[in-house]
């Protein structure tokens, strides 16, 4: 009688000790730390502003735009590899999902900005593309945007890059395959 007491108190024991780790658990995450927040701040796309960097912010472009930028801003200046898909979604005569450009560059520690440009052998084609960026490996962003055969106005883009880089960049420029 006196021993399955015991196992009863035991079996109590166990029980409440699991309770307690899976409280635990739960208020830390399943790893044992926070969730963290994103890693991009912002990504947005731009027409050159004629000397080379980044202009206006757009979501539609123009054949003759060339080269198209690429922003990409992230939330803390830590060392990562950064890198850019940039992929024809349905452009004629292009098999969908074909990847036009890819540029990879590895940030140092104190830089949260790496501005990509993108640029054919002659001009763009028209049709509706997609740039794919990645983080250390991993996918991040998506951002699908038009070329027109015909020049297109300023077009708002729903991304606003920041308005004072806390860090240093850099500017990776990839000619097409």
């Amino acid at each position: 009688m006196f021993a399955k007491y015991l196992i009863s108190q035991a079996a109590k024991t166990v029980a409440m000790a699991a309770i307690l780790l899976l409280q635990v658990g739960a208020a830390f995450g399943q790893d044992g730390q926070k969730p963290s927040q994103p890693l991009i701040e912002d990504v947005y796309l731009a027409r050159d502003d004629g000397s080379g960097k980044a202009g206006d912010v757009v979501t539609a472009f123009a054949a003759s735009d060339i080269p198209i930028h690429c922003v990409v801003v992230l939330n803390a200046a830590s060392k990562v590899k950064v890198k850019m898909n940039f992929v024809a979604v349905a452009v004629p005569g292009v098999k969908p999902d074909t990847k036009v450009v890819s540029a990879t560059y590895t940030t140092s520690e104190r830089q949260n900005r790496v501005n990509f440009t993108g640029r054919p052998d002659g001009q763009w084609t028209p049709g509706r593309y997609r740039v794919d960026i990645f983080l250390g490996g991993r996918p991040e962003k998506q951002l699908e945007f038009n070329i027109r055969g015909t020049a297109v106005g300023p077009v708002a883009s729903k991304f606003v890059p920041a308005t004072k880089p806390k860090f240093q960049g850099v500017s990776v420029k990839r000619k097409s395959p």
